[in-house]
């Protein structure tokens, strides 16, 4: 398992659209994937989960992978939420 802090750079922040592309991106790999923001720790495979979070630009989210796959996976991920789009 690997976790790392990742801050959001979506000029958006994660609203529907942004949050629907990230499923995506998590959605390829076999890896378990979470986000974590306080207390709260959702499945980045779930649109339903990740759009409760309500994260807004310039968060700073703890991202965990578990898996045969969760380099590839966190490598994605943080490439997609550093994107300054």
């Amino acid at each position: 398992m690997i976790k790392q802090p990742v801050t959001i750079n979506l000029s958006t922040g994660l609203v529907a659209r942004p949050v629907a592309q990230l499923v995506q991106v998590a959605s390829q790999y076999e890896s378990e994937i979470y986000v974590e923001i306080g207390r709260k720790r959702v499945n980045a495979k779930s649109i339903m989960g990740m759009m409760t979070l309500g994260l807004d630009a310039g968060e700073e989210i703890t991202l965990s992978a578990n898996g045969k796959d969760e380099e590839a996976a966190m490598s994605s991920i943080v490439t997609y939420l550093s994107a300054s789009a």
